[in-house]
């Protein structure tokens, strides 16, 4: 520009003064190279340009581009993000943050859980923050702050910004900063804060005084403002349930005056979850540690200090909105291996003991003594004393241990103590066996259950084998005579009819077909029911008749037919048993005369035929004469058999597969008021152990198998800690199902992302911060969550701030002042047309946190320049 006008003037000057023209020029472009150049220029304009051009390229791109350049979310707001530079000035090097927000936030919405403390202090929506790159990232010299503050000031002004910039002063406890805003050219927005950390003045810990501090800010004499000042007021209150005592429930103050001390003292104390199905097991620790109650009011406007007085006396009732936040336990986030004791936990070492089981034959082998003698024949089991100390160290939660091969020793120590708890199990088995003793915790019953695990079985089967077994030696004491030697006499008498078979009727004497009472279908355990499948198929021949078991259930069924049917021939007890080997030859119309005709099938024809053999052998003899089909010694001493040499894999298979159907069970039938994100959670755990404990059954490698399992213990827990949630948020709401459903189904949303089936722990930083808003029927309900103070309880405090609720004063009291005025009054007038004369601008606005023992105070005053 300089050079272009100089160009201009030399046209019109004489050829002798070009010469000085040229100069002058050279001189003005020297200069304007001596600005640029900052050389000579201090250390602090150079500090102020860097800042400068900082701020002008965070203007440039703007929230979206700062976003992609790397911007980072501050925790736990999700519409809070942060940009940072450092800077060096002489010795010192600082950081300078930029926080903005992804969209802007609505008028009136700084009492939101989404609301930074310094927009909640000083009303901003975006600032800069500076301060010196240290531990405590404070200035501790105030001309320093100072100095500081004003160069940002300074080169936020020469980039037109009209962000707002902090320093923090003071040491860090105080937390207090420093500010400034340029409102354009007209107006600037300064701020202070500042925190008393000791005791508060009683006349700062009520409304009153509050109100009086804020109006001491501006009104310093009676001349300056109207002597009624409209302050514009809204206040936040937050409410802490007390630490709830079971024990108080079932033993009070009153109740203990008639006990002694040493009474008191064994009173067991009441847990939480006393009455939940898996309290016989463990107890767990109440995952919500209380509640938080926030109660907001909303903007109003008020004149006289007094009126401060009414609303601090005024019933948390009155308030515009209640807010409830459960406090959840940090073992709810921790999902590090041995954090949680429950079923889960002891689940993951039942999974380690089972892939250890591979290593041994037999069980004997984990309890053998290395000493060099001989245990081939006998294994000592340890006293009761010992088996509780391995009991202890196999259910103590220490798989976690960050040494591998302590954990291995411990997951083989966990396999030990079961070899030797099952070895006496067994021992002890024997023994009421041999005695004809009842099993103990053994239903009595005449079938067996193929629901449960094999195991459980042959249990059942020999505490059926053991009934018997006392029968018959009953019947033998008795004398009972053997009726089978004299079935030549009986043989013409009709014993053991059931009833008339409809529409039949015996081939040779045209007498009544009798259906006769047969013995019930033999006793058998899955494996045997496997045994005679595999028989069948194997060595099946024409009659499928694989083994002498069917044909002793034959055998019994043609004597139990003949004894109701004594001149019943062998082709009767074909119709009758076997239909479809009898091949009818009546008319279709139905005109069919006696005898019946038909034939057997060809098949029941050929010679040989072993069920005629078996016919013409089969005495007529009713069920209540037979010897029966089940031999109880013979099948208990092969239920024995099992148990003894029960192989280490197996035994543990049956374990492991047993004790996560039991757990999910026990956990199945808690009573969580039947939300819905909770029971999809079930069936889905159900789903997943139905397919991955199937494997188990298949023989499938072990080292194939243990991943599976284990990803099955993390989703088990992450399943019981919500369970066991869910139960608490239920009992504690129950008067509000609505309130209670929605709470639970916010901290589930919250939890949902950790629920992976990795076997590494999660690294879940976001803190649950969610708030359910309480409706107006449901006031009464949170509110039975205070209940009144008791003189014995520790936590009473001496009520001292007001707005109490039940009792109970608040945990933090938060408050909002602020004077509005419009610009065309006052001092505040502007000689230029920047706005309409309407318009109000917000003069003062004070930001009050704190309870009686702390009190944070943060001030805006907007001048007029």
């Amino acid at each position: 520009m300089a050079s272009s006008s100089s160009a201009r003037y030399a046209k019109h000057r004489r050829i002798g003064e070009d010469e000085e023209a040229e100069e002058a020029e050279e001189e003005a472009e020297e200069e304007l190279e001596r600005f640029d150049d900052f050389t000579i220029a201090s250390s602090w304009e150079r500090f102020i340009s860097e800042i400068e051009a900082i701020c002008r390229q965070w203007l440039a791109d703007g929230p979206k581009i700062l976003m992609q350049k790397g911007a980072d979310c501050v925790t736990p707001f999700e519409n809070l993000y942060m940009i940072k530079r450092e800077l060096k000035h002489g010795k010192r090097v600082y950081s300078m943050e930029y926080y903005f927000m992804k969209s802007a936030k609505g008028k009136n919405s700084y009492w939101d859980d989404d609301t930074h403390s310094m927009q909640l202090s000083f009303g901003v929506d975006e600032f800069l923050m500076i301060a010196p790159l240290s531990a405590s990232g404070v200035v501790l010299d105030d001309p320093e702050s100072t100095k500081l503050l004003s160069s940002v000031a300074i080169a936020l002004s020469s980039c037109g910004s009209n962000w707002p910039a902090f320093v923090p002063v003071h040491d860090p406890s105080r937390k207090a900063y420093i500010g400034i805003q340029n409102l354009g050219t007209v107006f600037t927005r300064r701020f202070e804060a500042d925190r008393i950390g000791s005791q508060v003045p009683i006349r700062l810990m009520h409304l009153e005084g509050l109100h009086e501090l804020f109006l001491s800010k501006f009104v310093l004499s009676s001349t300056d403002f109207p002597a009624r000042v409209k302050v514009h007021f809204s206040m936040k209150l937050t409410y802490r349930t007390p630490e709830y005592d079971y024990d108080n429930e079932t033993l009070d103050s009153e109740a203990t005056e008639s006990l002694t001390e040493n009474e008191v003292a064994s009173h067991p104390k009441k847990q939480w979850d006393d009455d939940c199905p898996w309290a016989e097991w463990y107890s767990a620790e109440d995952p919500v540690k209380g509640f938080e109650l926030t109660a907001i009011w909303g903007e109003r406007t008020f004149e006289e200090t007094l009126e401060m007085a009414e609303v601090e006396n005024a019933s948390s009732f009155v308030a515009d909105s209640w807010f409830l936040h459960p406090v959840v336990s940090q073992y709810m986030v921790d999902d590090s291996i041995g954090k949680f004791v429950g079923f889960a936990s002891q689940l993951h070492l039942l999974v380690n003991a089972y892939e250890s089981s591979a290593e041994a034959q037999f069980l004997e082998d984990f309890v053998a003594d290395t000493s060099g003698q001989d245990n081939s024949k006998s294994t000592t089991v340890p006293p009761p004393s010992v088996i509780d100390r391995v009991m202890k160290d196999l259910f103590s939660d220490e798989a976690g241990n960050s040494n591998y091969m302590e954990a291995e020793n411990k997951y083989t120590r966990a396999m030990r103590a079961i070899a030797v708890l099952w070895i006496d199990f067994v021992r002890e088995i024997r023994w009421y066996w041999e005695e004809s003793e009842r099993l103990p915790r053994m239903k009595s019953s005449s079938t067996i259950d193929l629901s449960y695990c094999l195991i459980h079985q042959k249990l059942q089967m020999l505490a059926i084998c053991i009934e018997r077994k006392k029968s018959v030696s009953h019947e033998k004491g008795a004398g009972h005579k053997d009726e089978t030697s004299n079935t030549k006499a009986i043989t013409k008498v009709r014993k053991g009819s059931a009833g008339v078979v409809p529409k039949m009727m015996l081939l040779n004497t045209f007498q009544e077909m009798h259906a006769p009472y047969t013995q019930d279908a033999p006793l058998m355990t899955e494996d045997m029911h496997e045994e005679r499948l595999h028989a069948a198929e194997a060595f099946g021949n024409a009659i499928g008749l694989s083994g002498q078991l069917e044909r002793d259930i034959l055998s019994s069924d043609m004597s139990a037919f003949k004894a109701a049917n004594p001149d019943a021939v062998f082709e009767d007890f074909i119709r009758w048993h076997s239909p479809g080997d009898w091949v009818s030859e009546d008319k279709v119309d139905g005109n069919s005369g006696w005898p019946p005709k038909g034939k057997l099938s060809q098949r029941m024809s050929e010679h040989g035929n072993v069920w005629r053999k078996i016919w013409n052998d089969a005495p007529p003899l009713p069920v209540s004469e037979q010897k029966s089909l089940l031999d109880p010694v013979r099948e208990g001493e092969k239920v024995l058999h099992y148990l003894e040499t029960l192989r280490p894999q197996q035994l543990l298979e049956q374990m492991v597969c047993t004790a996560f159907k039991s757990s999910a069970g026990i956990l199945n039938k808690t009573t969580y008021g039947g939300f819905k994100l909770m029971k999809t959670k079930m069936d889905q755990l159900y789903a997943t152990m139905a397919s991955t404990l199937k494997s188990l059954q298949g023989n499938s490698d072990i080292s194939d198998l243990a991943g599976d399992l284990k990803r099955l213990c993390q989703v088990f827990e992450h399943i019981e800690k919500l369970l066991i949630l869910a139960a608490s948020v239920h009992r504690k709401l129950i008067d509000a199902p609505r309130l209670a459903q929605a709470v639970f189904a916010d901290y589930f949303n919250y939890y949902l992302p950790k629920m992976g089936t990795t076997l590494e722990s999660i690294c879940y930083e976001k803190e649950f911060t969610t708030k359910e808003k309480v409706g107006m029927h449901e006031r009464d309900a949170v509110s039975n969550l205070f209940p009144p103070p008791t003189a014995n309880q520790s936590w009473r405090k001496v009520l001292s701030m007001g707005n109490l609720l039940n009792g109970h004063e608040p945990l933090q009291r938060e408050i909002i002042f602020s004077v509005q005025e419009r610009i065309s009054n006052g001092h505040y007038s502007s000689p230029t047309p920047l706005c309409t004369d309407d318009e109000q601008i917000q003069t003062h606005r004070m930001y009050i946190s704190g309870t009686s023992n702390d009190l944070w105070v943060a001030l805006s005053v907007t001048s007029w320049d």
